[in-house]
């Protein structure tokens, strides 16, 4: 059965538009990314969002079709506007489709409250909708009829066949402490964003402290790491470019907003700051290329991962 460690050397697959080529190629770069030797591929969640975008499980559900070996992840899923039966229902027929192969991941959301009107849901204590909704998913992937109170979700449900043999491992995501500490609590492993080196080793102790507190083993910590290897033709000035591009297209903002988290360079370079990152305590990566081109970056990664003197 797979863990969150077995994420591994990752990639977000391109489910996503940030530059608006009417293309995503979340197949394609799933057969590739399996071809190359990653160990995981993820999706991103949203109903609306800056770019045009793929729904995220029907997404997965492609990728996990024609892929064999691929670990499949939700990085991470919004479950707060979603409907918690039909998500277990969907969950479950990925599963079927790729046994073994789905790692869960969720978080609150909220950057986007114009999607979550759009649902029908309120921003207005996600975090507590989350762990209900959570209660609901987690039973009805073990099998079970589901009567759930409330006081936000109230929900009966029968059990939902076919079930995983075994439900997928839960990875929770988001850098506050409320998501560190449901991480401890019910998580199996634990997926940040946007974290220096030295934040990433905090975290990892914070974890570690709040996983003695409830008596779990501490969730396995995976980090998304967005990156532009230059290897070949324009260089460091078309890499960094390309990020401004990205980040204003996937996320409406200046890149000096984000700039500093980004790992742009040569192979080498890239390599070095992956590794000061393991050595922080990360065991996966989730690599979002930040380029017009995902698919040439997943092969340049490749090469990234056989400098990194670190191993996942």
């Amino acid at each position: 059965m797979v863990q969150p460690s077995d994420a591994g050397f990752g990639v977000m697959l391109p489910s996503f538009d940030p530059f608006r080529r009417g293309r995503t190629p979340v197949v394609e770069g799933a057969v590739l990314a399996e071809e190359l030797g990653f160990d995981s591929g993820w999706v991103g969640d949203h109903l609306s969002f800056h770019p045009p975008l793929l729904d995220a499980l029907t997404a997965l559900t492609a990728a996990a079709v024609r892929t064999e070996r691929l670990v499949l992840g939700t990085g991470v899923l919004l479950l707060p506007m979603r409907n918690a039966v039909w998500t277990a229902k969907q969950l479950a027929s990925i599963d079927a489709l790729a046994p073994g192969r789905l790692l869960f991941g969720v978080g609150v959301g909220g950057e986007n409250p114009a999607e979550f009107e759009a649902a029908g849901v309120s921003t207005a204590r996600r975090g507590a909708r989350l762990d209900e909704g959570l209660d609901i998913v987690t039973a009805l992937l073990r099998g079970e009829v589901v009567d759930h109170p409330g006081p936000l979700l109230p929900t009966r449900s029968p059990a939902l066949e076919p079930a995983p043999v075994t439900p997928p491992p839960l990875v929770v995501g988001g850098r506050s402490e409320a998501a560190l500490r449901r991480a401890a609590r019910r998580g199996d492993g634990w997926l940040g964003v946007w974290m220096s080196a030295g934040r990433v080793a905090g975290v990892r102790a914070r974890l570690d402290e709040l996983a003695a507190e409830y008596a779990r083993p501490s969730p396995t910590p995976l980090l998304m790491v967005f990156v532009h290897v230059t290897d070949g033709p324009g260089g460091l000035e078309t890499g960094r470019a390309e990020v401004a591009g990205f980040v204003n297209g996937q996320y409406g903002l200046p890149v000096e907003r984000l700039e500093r988290w980004v790992l742009v360079g040569e192979t080498d370079h890239v390599a070095k700051g992956l590794d000061e990152l393991v050595a922080a305590g990360v065991e996966g990566f989730v690599l979002m290329p930040a380029a017009s081109d995902p698919l040439e970056q997943f092969r340049r990664l490749a090469r990234v991962r056989e400098r990194m003197t670190s191993s996942l």
